[in-house]
């Protein structure tokens, strides 16, 4: 290990829709908002406080097409992932600063589609926890577990 270390796990509530972005060769980025909530008493007023902190996430290529599907505004989701800064120039020549959390792994932990009555169907059941890293377990890509 080289002594460092970027990793953010999340717990929230998506703030809008997944917006998809495709580009040539097929390759797509969808990028969302989420809410994470920190509630605390105020010791002078003894008054519960709500504290909101608002994450952009980004999803790419297979991974973001399942978080279309499945994901809209309200949603619970579990995500890990890394930060990354990046820069641009805005049209107005403004230098443009932002912070995202590039989602490696999530898991679905309530969606309007469940919360709605209907029952997730086997097809969403199998993409509640998906991991997106290469899963390396030493057998060959060929080998039958039976």
């Amino acid at each position: 290990m080289n002594g460092t270390l970027n990793k953010v796990m999340l717990i929230g509530h998506l703030g809008d829709d997944v917006k998809m972005h495709y580009f040539d060769g097929g390759n797509c980025i969808g990028r969302f908002q989420l809410a994470t909530n920190e509630v605390y008493i105020n010791k002078t007023t003894n008054e519960k406080i709500t504290s909101t902190e608002w994450h952009n996430l980004v999803v790419r290529n297979k991974a973001a097409e399942i978080c279309e599907k499945y994901l809209s505004k309200g949603d619970k989701i579990y995500v890990e992932g890394r930060i990354k800064s990046r820069q641009w120039q805005a049209e107005d020549g403004v230098t443009k600063y932002t912070t995202e959390i590039q989602v490696t792994e999530f898991t679905f932990l309530t969606t309007k589609k469940e919360t709605t009555g209907h029952k997730p169907n086997s097809e969403s059941e199998s993409v509640k926890n998906t991991n997106f890293e290469a899963n390396s377990e030493g057998l060959p890509i060929n080998d039958l577990p039976f």
